[in-house]
């Protein structure tokens, strides 16, 4: 009696557990890295003011031109 329960446990065990085992091959090629080049002008709102600073500088002093005989 012992003996069959026996087999019977080897039995079912071996046909169930293989069922268990899982197995994944996952290939990992190289990745290929690019250099990126990012330009950005952020000086736009600066250049602005400039202009507007020295044009208001420029026109005073034709201002001043014009009243100096």
């Amino acid at each position: 009696m012992l003996k069959s329960v026996l087999l019977l446990l080897f039995f079912t065990s071996s046909f169930f557990l293989p069922g268990c085992s899982t197995r994944h091959k996952i290939n990992v090629e190289p990745v290929e890295i690019k250099p990126i080049h990012i330009t950005i002008d952020v000086n736009i709102r600066v250049q602005k003011a400039l202009d507007d600073f020295f044009d208001d500088i420029d026109n005073a002093e034709e201002e001043t031109k014009e009243i100096t005989p």
